[in-house]
């Protein structure tokens, strides 16, 4: 009959959103109470609507309501209290209505205090045990009773008055926090024990942890001229904040023949009168005894000296003493304070408001040191080497520029080798059809010469010059500085280089090259477009009338362009021979009609797959996977920011440019990536692509002239920017 009763009056319902077992709440037949059930008001006092429809344990998260309250406490066998009042905090949690007491600690209280009733839902009192306390209980200046306890609740917090205020609780008024009798008779009598005459005491605590590490530090000499060998000694004197105290430490200089000690003054006060003010022992003391009354000895009696007349005050040195220029006495050494360290002048300038440091000068002027000569060189090894035996006892190698290898390494595309086409300067017949080509290596600027195989000449090409450091001609063997070698700026088309007697004529570059002088102009003058237009407006500005009319008689179909060799020839004439091959050069590619030329993708492949490689990435499967994932259309295709995208998180180790490019080659027709075709491309274990021949086979160029971005030049932007626009 039970378990039938039981499934009869629970059902499966809703409270607060959240599915659970009730059936206190239901009705009998024709909606009547059944015998001895209690009905619970379906809302509270605001009516069904309003309110967030969230749960309560989410709309009421971390929200706890906070009263002051307190209890009396019986204590039974004790006649010097009858009972106490213990001042506590009640929380009530509006997530769970559940209910936590706790009182606060109390030094030395001999209570054993914090949480008295933990958190938990707390049921009403009698008769009502059934029922469970809600916000609807709690008011200010009300009586609450939790497991017999009767608990006065005097106060709330602010968030709690604003929140019974919302709900519509007429707040009562704050009511006073009573007094412990008891522990009101304990402060009178503690009151009562303090002596007429306390002792004296000097509360330096918080002197202490306003200044705790605060040093305050000037740089001092020590000049005594009456000694027998006058010298004057540096010291670096210390004021700690912290308690007022002073050390000294001596700055030693090394070979000085003078005793190392730890320091010159240890910490302590310095007294300003000293030896004058030296006092026998028992002098100073905290209080003194004005006279005796009986015996000394058990049961004495004596006066203190409230007024101090026979007190000796003794003065120390202040922080408002010390300044740069003062002179303090240190037991009888007159010590001249000349400077100070940042953090002082911060402090005096704060405190103060002294704004003049100027330092006093009490060092010497160091004397000059001696120029360091070195023997010329021998002939034996290099000269970086055979340098490096001069400079210790310890013979080391000379050490290589680590850094600028690192930075100019060959990386991907980026070979760092400069490549120029060179022939020989002579009139002899047989040398002048020679053709050179002379790689700079930027990693350590060392050159190498490879000639050209020529048919039926008698030539037979190969390796000209070993790849090494060259010095530059004209400059002494055996001598002492070092020698000049050939630098990269050096080089250009257009220039005349000696290398070992043999004289070349650079008359090409390598689209790399060119390039590379451009991007990098600061350091190549002949590539800095700003500083060619600079010279040759010095050259042409007083006849820029005449320089106008040349350009046009060159172009005489007024089509505001000309060839390369007409503005070559024009711009030679016009410089008078003042601008190099490769300065006119810069201003033609610099002027020309730029075409679009297509990216050879072969060559983009094989640099990615190398650096692929170089860096061990082998994670393609899980790239493809990715890209797959990513293409819900199943079309074979994404998007080319979503490729970016993917392809940086799983970082791979290729260039922002690079990356770019080969993305924008497999695109199709609607701007989208194919994402297969590529993931091919790079897989360098199973398509792997021969290097570039062009990059491998460094000395293997022939010097073909590099096509420039337009064989037409446009003449009119050159002119504006000489002359500015005409009118």
């Amino acid at each position: 009959i039970g378990e039938e009763k039981f499934h009869k009056s629970q059902h499966w319902g809703y409270c607060n959103n959240v599915a659970m077992l009730v059936g206190e709440d239901k009705p009998g037949i024709g909606g009547e109470p059944l015998p001895g059930q209690k009905l619970k008001p379906k809302h509270s006092v605001f009516p069904e609507g309003m309110g967030s429809d969230a749960p309560a344990w989410v709309a009421f998260d971390k929200q706890v309501l906070s009263f002051d309250a307190y209890f009396e406490e019986e204590v039974p066998d004790k006649h010097q209290e009858l009972y106490r009042i213990r001042h506590c905090k009640i929380y009530f949690y509006l997530e769970d209505d559940t209910i936590q007491v706790v009182e606060p600690q109390v030094p030395n209280s001999g209570i054993s205090q914090g949480t008295i009733v933990r958190r938990h839902r707390i049921p009403l009192p009698p008769p009502q045990e059934d029922l469970f306390y809600t916000v609807e209980h709690f008011n200010v200046n009300a009586e609450v009773i939790l497991y017999a306890r009767r608990y006065r609740i005097i106060d709330c917090d602010q968030f709690t008055k604003h929140f019974l205020r919302k709900m519509g609780v007429r707040l009562n008024p704050p009511a006073g926090r009573p007094e412990d009798p008891y522990t009101r008779e304990r402060q009178k009598l503690l009151e009562s024990m303090k002596p007429l005459r306390p002792y004296e005491r000097t509360d330096t605590l918080k002197q202490f942890l306003e200044h705790d590490g605060h040093v305050l530090r000037f740089f001092c000499v020590w000049d005594e001229p009456e000694a027998l060998f006058h010298h004057p000694r540096e010291l670096v004197l210390r004021y700690y904040l912290s308690d007022d105290t002073i050390d000294i430490k001596e700055i030693i200089p090394v070979n000085s023949g003078r005793d190392v000690v730890p320091l010159f003054l240890r910490r302590a006060k310095l007294p300003k009168h000293a030896p004058t003010g030296l006092y026998q022992p028992g002098t100073i003391t905290s209080r003194t005894v004005l006279n005796v009354l009986e015996k000394l000895g058990k049961g004495s009696h004596y006066i203190l000296d409230n007024r101090k007349t026979g007190a000796v005050h003794q003065e120390f040195y202040r922080d408002s003493d010390l300044k740069i220029g003062a002179v303090i006495n240190v037991w009888g050494r007159k010590i001249i304070l000349c400077d100070c360290d940042e953090f002082t002048k911060d402090y005096y300038r704060t405190k103060y408001e002294i704004e003049d440091f100027t330092p006093v000068p009490y060092k010497a002027p160091p004397p000059p040191k001696p120029e360091k000569t070195f023997p010329p060189y021998t002939g034996f090894g290099s000269e970086e080497d055979s340098l490096c035996s001069c400079m210790g006892l310890l013979l080391k190698p000379p050490q290589k520029d680590f850094k600028k290898f690192m930075e100019k390494d060959r990386s991907g595309m980026e070979r760092n080798t400069l490549l120029f086409l060179a022939e020989l300067a002579t009139h002899s017949p047989i040398d002048r059809g020679r053709k050179f080509t002379i790689s700079y290596f930027l990693r350590d600027d060392t050159i190498s010469v490879f000639e050209h195989m020529q048919q039926n000449t008698g030539i037979l090409g190969g390796k000209f010059l070993g790849r090494g450091r060259i010095k530059k001609p004209g400059q002494e063997l055996f001598k002492s500085e070092p020698s000049e070698y050939f630098k990269a700026q050096d080089l250009f088309v257009g220039a005349r280089v000696c290398f070992h007697g043999h004289n070349f004529l650079l008359v090409d570059a390598d689209e790399y090259t060119l390039n590379y002088m451009e991007k990098h102009a600061n350091e190549f003058p002949v590539a800095n477009i700003s500083v060619i237009l600079e010279k040759l407006k010095g050259i042409g500005e007083p006849r820029s009338r005449e320089v106008r009319q040349t350009f046009a008689a060159a172009d005489p179909e007024h089509t505001k362009v000309i060839e390369y060799d007409s503005f070559r020839n024009v711009i030679d004439g016009v410089s008078g021979g003042a601008l190099s091959e490769h300065e006119m050069m810069t201003l033609g590619r610099y002027y020309s009609v730029k075409e679009e030329c297509e990216v050879d993708l072969p060559f983009l492949l094989s640099g990615a797959q190398e650096q692929l490689k170089k860096h061990n990435f082998e994670e393609f499967e899980q790239l493809s996977a990715v890209l797959a994932y990513n293409d819900r259309g199943r079309c074979g295709v994404l998007p080319h920011k979503m490729c970016r995208t993917i392809c940086k998180s799983f970082k791979l180790p290729l260039a922002d440019d690079d990356l770019q490019a080969l993305l924008t080659i497999f695109e199709n027709d609607q701007k989208q990536v194919e994402y297969k075709k590529l993931v091919d491309g790079l897989n360098w274990k199973e398509n792997q692509i021969p290097a570039f021949q062009a990059i491998k086979n460094e000395d293997g160029w022939r010097g073909q002239p590099p096509p420039l971005p337009g064989k037409s030049i446009q003449y009119l932007p050159l002119l504006d920017d000489l002359f500015g626009k005409e009118e």
